[in-house]
């Protein structure tokens, strides 16, 4: 895959990084480094090379991020100042384009302190907690990830009932475009780990933009939730059947949805991708979509230590088995995965064993992260090419 072109340095630099020019001053005053910090955004972005900071004095500071293959532990340099706290710094190189989360680590003594950058703005949100943002130079956040003043709003309405596959009560919410109709008919998109995808992914709004832009026909969309996922996700066969049996027919019961294969598509991340293509591959010619991202594809083909833990054994069985004698299991598939991220290497070997069976696959890599906001940002592609709106039809 290409690299994009390297952005230029700004002129008044003439090759030098703002934190150079800061350090070949006679005398560092905390009024100096106060200036500094108030002319330029954290990290300091400059062509590919990304300045870190942080201003205290303490014994140790490091950045901490989520590249693989990059040492995640990169400690920060000291910068004396006269009348003023320390300040720290580090600079990194990234490509064009790229989106890194990361933490600041700071040490006292003994004491070890891991939190988000101060002088950052940028924060995303996971289920596991918050992390910083570094925008690299040519990222922007996608305009239609964020409200439209004139896309009218789909609504989201409950979807309880007792699952007797689960033997427990699931919990969906079922997404209805602003121009519902039950006199119309619609495609089907049942989304695993659906309320993170609302709440982490921006996903409603995202699903509002590309239906009102005509990026994406009318859908209506079912965002599910697991119980235990490390349970239910890796290859269960109870989650299986309750989405096969129990899920769809249940909307099917209630919605003018399209009760054919090509019509519906099975979505997920993650463990989420797992549970989406081992419920495809238990109900053949059930769904003719697959929407993966980062799946957790992991497979021993040579070797028996996959190093995931006991939660990937599942997965690796199953994804192991597929590999072995692999078979369609969609006629269409979108696979998406962050260069980033441990699972690039799985993802990247899937694709051909997909191609194989004789589906057509559309794979995208993005300079990002096993993140939410990674898989938010490939929304559109994925939703566009799967479910086209009428404006696709004229562009393609």
């Amino acid at each position: 895959m290409s690299l994009p072109p390297a952005y230029p340095m700004p002129p008044r630099h003439k090759g030098k990084l703002a934190i150079n020019l800061l350090r070949e001053r006679d005398q560092l005053t905390g009024e100096a480094v106060d200036q500094f910090l108030s002319e330029h955004t954290v990290p300091i972005v400059e062509g590919s090379r990304c300045t870190f900071l942080y201003r205290g004095d303490v014994d140790a500071v490091a950045v901490r991020h989520r590249i693989v293959n990059q040492p995640q532990h990169v400690p920060m340099k000291r910068l004396d100042v006269v009348d003023g706290a320390t300040l720290w710094y580090v600079t990194i190189e990234l490509p064009a384009q790229s989106r890194v989360e990361y933490q600041v680590e700071v040490r006292v003594g003994a004491a070890i302190e891991t939190f988000n950058d101060p002088l950052n703005p940028h924060v995303a949100h996971s289920p596991m907690g918050s992390s910083s943002v570094l925008q690299a130079a040519g990222y922007e956040t996608p305009s239609w990830v964020l409200p439209q003043e004139d896309a009218r709003p789909g609504e989201l309405v409950d979807l309880q009932f007792h699952s007797k596959a689960l033997r427990r009560t699931t919990h969906s919410q079922v997404y209805l475009p602003a121009r519902f109709r039950r006199s119309s008919q619609y495609p089907l998109l049942v989304v695993h780990d659906g309320a993170e995808y609302i709440t982490y992914a921006a996903m409603k709004t995202v699903l509002d933009n590309l239906i009102h832009n005509l990026d994406m026909a009318e859908t209506i969309v079912v965002f599910s939730n697991p119980g235990d996922r490390l349970k239910e996700y890796p290859n269960h066969a109870s989650h299986s059947r309750h989405v096969a049996t129990e899920l769809v027919p249940a909307v099917e019961s209630r919605l003018p949805v399209i009760p054919r294969a090509d019509s519906r598509c099975l979505m997920g991340a993650s463990f989420g991708a797992v549970a989406a293509l081992s419920t495809a591959h238990r109900n053949p010619e059930m769904f003719g979509n697959l929407f993966l991202q980062s799946g957790s594809f992991v497979f021993t083909d040579i070797g028996s230590d996959h190093g995931g833990g006991p939660a990937f054994d599942p997965v690796v069985k199953f994804v192991n088995r597929y590999r072995a004698k692999p078979r369609k299991l969609a006629d269409r598939m979108f696979i998406t995965c962050g260069v980033y991220e441990p699972l690039i290497v799985p993802n990247r070997s899937m694709v051909p064993v997909f191609e194989s069976t004789g589906a057509q696959v559309r794979y995208v890599e993005s300079r990002d992260g096993h993140s939410w906001e990674n898989w938010r940002d490939r929304l559109r592609d994925g939703l566009s090419w799967i479910f086209p709106g009428p404006q696709k039809f004229v562009y393609e």
